[in-house]
């Protein structure tokens, strides 16, 4: 897992990190050494009506994302959420205050009085906003945490200036231009999605259909729950989970992949989410968790 950061060593650096500042630290999207060799040539007509035509990317900034004492989150709202709707926040499981769930552990109403710190656009602290629970969290199938809010979206947009992301309901696509947005780090890392992995075991947890990021987003401890923000739609299309540190096979924090066939791939240095796209499936009116609720896969307890 990308680690959650606890204790004076994670104090210590968050020191560090606030001397250095904010500034540079988007890891933007830059021309490729072979787009500048070949500046000089004449683009075509098919050339240009292909760049007319693709998604201008959108603007990524704080605004939405939360800190968390261990980790990162944000902000977020289902298709069918309402303004005066308790607020939902979303995070890892793995970053739970009561710590990691066990593997095929679900957590259901919870409570909780967790704080959570509002960024601004430029990760500003603005205030806080506090949990009434745990709605749901698990670390089975998936690797995600959802606390209910005592402020709605309304109230959150009138005190902070702050609108929730919102969540992608379509799956994430290959070769998408994503942003990782670590609201403890106030950071951003910028990739592709390279592609998509069948499991990826990480001791004895098991994730499904998990996305695999270009080797760009070197995503650290602290990172973990961040929002990856698809640059084309703005939208929510996963959750940052993990990564392989140091090369092992299959062990915490060294991911495996897992194919259908049953062959494990080990891919040092590379960071992985988890897709979200169903879960708006298992919230319905009021921002209430029914995992009865059809085409809901979240795992029950």
């Amino acid at each position: 897992m990308n680690r959650p950061l606890v204790g004076a060593l994670a104090t210590a650096v968050l020191g560090a990190t606030a001397l250095a500042g904010t500034a540079g630290t988007a890891h933007a999207t830059t021309t490729s050494d072979a787009a500048g060799r070949g500046a000089a040539r004449t683009a075509t007509a098919p050339q240009l009506a292909a760049v007319a035509a693709a998604p201008k990317a959108k603007a990524v900034t704080f605004a939405g994302t939360v800190a968390l004492s261990n980790c990162s989150g944000s902000i977020v709202r289902m298709p069918n959420s309402a303004d005066n709707d308790p607020a939902l926040v979303m995070s890892n499981g793995h970053c739970l205050e009561s710590g990691m769930p066990d593997p095929g552990e679900v957590v259901v109403d919870q409570p909780s009085s967790r704080s959570f710190t509002v960024l601004s656009a430029s990760a500003g602290n603005l205030g806080t906003v506090r949990a009434t629970k745990v709605a749901y969290a698990t670390m089975t199938d998936t690797d995600v945490s959802f606390y209910e809010l005592s402020s709605t979206y309304a109230q959150i947009k009138q005190r902070y200036g702050i609108k929730a992301l919102d969540i992608d309901t379509n799956h994430p696509a290959k070769g998408a231009g994503i942003t990782v947005v670590s609201g403890y780090w106030k950071k951003t890392y910028s990739c592709n999605i390279d592609g998509f992995v069948h499991q990826l075991k990480e001791g004895g947890y098991v994730m499904k259909d998990s996305v695999r990021y270009t080797p760009a987003c070197k995503t650290i401890g602290g990172t973990s729950g961040s929002p990856v923000i698809d640059t084309a739609s703005g939208k929510v299309a996963a959750i940052n989970n993990t990564g392989n540190e140091n090369g092992g096979r299959c062990t915490m924090n060294n991911p495996c992949e897992v194919d259908e066939n049953g062959k494990v791939t080990v891919r040092k240095g590379i960071n992985y989410a988890q897709e979200i796209y169903t879960i708006p499936k298992c919230f319905g009116t009021g921002n209430k968790l029914d995992l009865g609720r059809a085409g809901c896969v979240l795992p029950k307890p």
